[in-house]
């Protein structure tokens, strides 16, 4: 009896399941409207500099083009004369969760396509996280882009910017492709650079000379003539950046 039992309530799960397995799919399924990016539009790009260290340890500066077209939530690399290094893929992902958050859409029914004008090879590892972000936001949105601002420094998930290296450099590219404003992560808006003091003395026959390395602060907007603006997260550096 308890058996038959048993399989009559397993045999009326089956059926419930059934039942309403269709409205929860359908449930899923249906997930907010995207906002701001219609079915008029059928592709918004923003473009970026980003400043970046060559191999020569020299200052260089590239456009990213970020492309958001109606498709299938695809994240997706033009790789003409590109290579996408693996921690520049992983800030990318990062990039779109925060573009997600910031504005609210839903990507699932958005392709976003980046691709680097030139020098794409020295666009590498996570310090170009923010620039990712920002021109995400920017195409998603529909929005352009102050072409006078630029930006360094790592993305995290939670939207904070993080500390890269080669301000100095990075700043000097800015300079020349035209840049009046360098945004960069807290605390790296001066420079420590370590000056060289030698020191002799004469002890007969012999002389003896000792050298000490005394750390120096360097401000980059003095030294670069571009203004610096510390940014901590990527709200922050939002308000510099879109044009209304």
């Amino acid at each position: 009896m308890n058996q038959k039992f048993f399989l009559l309530a397993i045999l009326g799960l089956l059926v419930l399941g059934f039942i309403y397995f269709p409205y929860f799919i359908t449930s899923e399924t249906k997930i907010v409207p995207v906002v701001n990016f219609s079915e008029e539009i059928q592709k918004s790009v923003a473009e970026i500099y980003v400043p970046a260290v060559n191999e020569k340890g020299e200052g260089v500066a590239t456009i990213l083009r970020v492309e958001a077209i109606p498709g299938e939530g695809r994240v997706l690399v033009d790789i003409h004369q590109l290579l996408f290094w693996v921690d520049t893929q992983y800030s990318i992902q990062i990039a779109k969760s925060v573009a997600q958050k910031l504005t609210g859409l839903n990507l699932s029914k958005i392709d976003l396509i980046y691709s680097i004008e030139t020098n794409a090879s020295i666009i590498e590892g996570p310090s170009a996280g923010a620039a990712l972000t920002i021109a995400t936001i920017a195409a998603l949105e529909n929005k352009s882009l102050n072409e006078s601002v630029i930006i360094t420094g790592t993305i995290n998930p939670d939207g904070s910017i993080g500390p890269v290296g080669g301000i100095l450099a990075k700043a000097q590219a800015g300079k020349q492709v035209g840049a009046k404003l360098f945004l960069v992560p807290k605390g790296q808006g001066t420079q420590v650079t370590y000056k060289p003091i030698r020191k002799c003395e004469e002890i007969r026959p012999i002389t003896y000379c000792t050298i000490k390395y005394l750390p120096e602060k360097i401000s980059i907007s003095k030294d670069v003539g571009i203004d610096v603006i510390e940014v901590s997260n990527i709200e922050d550096a939002l308000k510099y950046f879109l044009v209304e």
